[in-house]
């Protein structure tokens, strides 16, 4: 598969079979992530594999609690209807966890250190690349309390988890979401 095909055809995944990923297919998506960007090439990441099934009950019951949280004060009925039993199921999560003092010299920003948080973001994107490749789907999932998974899966202090990645083999076809040509959303400077 070409990169262009991939970039194009991935698509997110809510809807997996219950076949386990082997550890060598796992290595692989995550080889893809440590050859992502960072700062000063620090490698802010590091990598948290889920399989077991009492973890992904406890990640389920936490982002429950917070989905459930976030529509009251939201009151986005869409909210309410976002279906999470997919975490329950799900053959593998990885878990990125970002270390913002690797942050290069951003930490020295007025805003606060932030290229931390893009280098995992690019990791993650390789990663779900990599994983649609290999005939895997991924979810990029974020509705989760990070203080309880940063308790549940032992993240040191300092440390944050910044996603979830869901993965396994697809139950369906995702659906092809359209996008909007680039032209209408880029502008030149010279």
């Amino acid at each position: 598969m070409d990169l262009i095909t991939a970039i194009k055809e991935r698509r997110s995944c809510r809807a997996y079979l219950p076949d386990p990923i082997d550890e060598a297919t796992i290595e692989q998506v995550l080889d893809a992530a440590v050859w992502a960007p960072s700062p000063a090439n620090l490698q802010p990441w590091e990598f948290v594999v889920i399989t077991g099934r009492e973890v992904k009950e406890r990640i389920f019951t936490t982002s429950g609690e917070l989905k459930q949280a976030w529509f009251e004060k939201s009151g986005w009925k869409w909210v309410n209807k976002y279906n999470i039993d997919f975490l329950k199921d799900v053959p593998a999560m990885v878990c990125v966890i970002a270390d913002p003092k690797k942050s290069g010299l951003d930490v020295f920003s007025p805003q606060g250190a932030e290229a931390y948080q893009h280098a995992c973001a690019a990791a993650i994107q390789n990663m779900m690349l990599m994983a649609h490749s290999l005939g895997l789907g991924t979810l990029w999932f974020t509705l989760f309390d990070r203080d309880v998974v940063k308790e549940i899966l032992g993240v040191d202090a300092g440390k944050e988890p910044v996603a979830l990645i869901c993965m396994g083999k697809p139950a369906q076809d995702p659906v092809q979401t359209p996008r909007k040509d680039a032209k209408g959303k880029t502008t030149y400077v010279k």
